[in-house]
């Protein structure tokens, strides 16, 4: 049993440590995951939808039985199954805020991270321009940084797909001018600041 196993199993028995180290090694990647996904709901967040993952996760941990490596893809599973039920929910009753005259709130400008925001405006709107698999698969590999196996799990479809997924969405980002041909790094369309 190598480490990782070691820490689920941990987990199982409720040691706080192991869900401490479970939340330092996910907790981040799961919210950036969430972040660019669209969620079609202003008012829920994405450490929302985390937060409810990991209470999820931390109810079911007994059913899970993959090992320590598979734990990432099972907790994004969780996740996705949750944004996906407040994407539905949001469909029948919009939560969009408004003010008491019923016309949208302006909010006012944040003087800071800049630079952050934009960036990741920017990675929203050039996932906005891929199909839903796609932008997916995109934003777990390439954004949060997930393996081919976890994104499988979290996404709930094979590792061909997921690969299949992949090439066509940086085939596509390519033919749109966001990534320089041959390339998988973003070319200077992306802001700087």
């Amino acid at each position: 049993m190598d480490a990782d196993d070691e820490l689920i199993e941990r987990a199982k028995r409720g040691d706080q440590d192991a869900w401490r180290e479970l939340y330092v090694e996910h907790g981040g990647r799961l919210v950036v995951w969430l972040q660019v996904r669209p969620s079609g709901d202003s008012a829920m967040a994405a450490e929302d939808v985390a937060s409810e993952a990991w209470l999820t996760a931390a109810t079911k941990i007994h059913e899970f039985t993959g090992t320590g490596e598979q734990f990432a893809g099972w907790l994004f599973g969780i996740a996705r199954n949750l944004g996906m039920n407040a994407r539905r929910k949001t469909d029948r009753r919009r939560t969009d805020p408004v003010g008491e005259d019923g016309v949208h709130e302006a909010h006012e400008p944040v003087d800071a991270p800049e630079a952050y925001l934009v960036g990741k405006d920017w990675v929203r709107q050039v996932l906005a321009q891929l199909p839903p698999r796609e932008r997916d698969v995109i934003g777990c590999l390439e954004v949060v940084g997930l393996d081919v196996e976890a994104t499988s799990r979290a996404l709930g479809i094979s590792a061909v797909a997921v690969r299949v997924a992949r090439h066509r969405g940086l085939r596509r980002l390519r033919g749109l001018g966001l990534l320089d041909p041959g390339s998988e790094v973003a070319t200077s369309t992306q802001p700087t600041t």
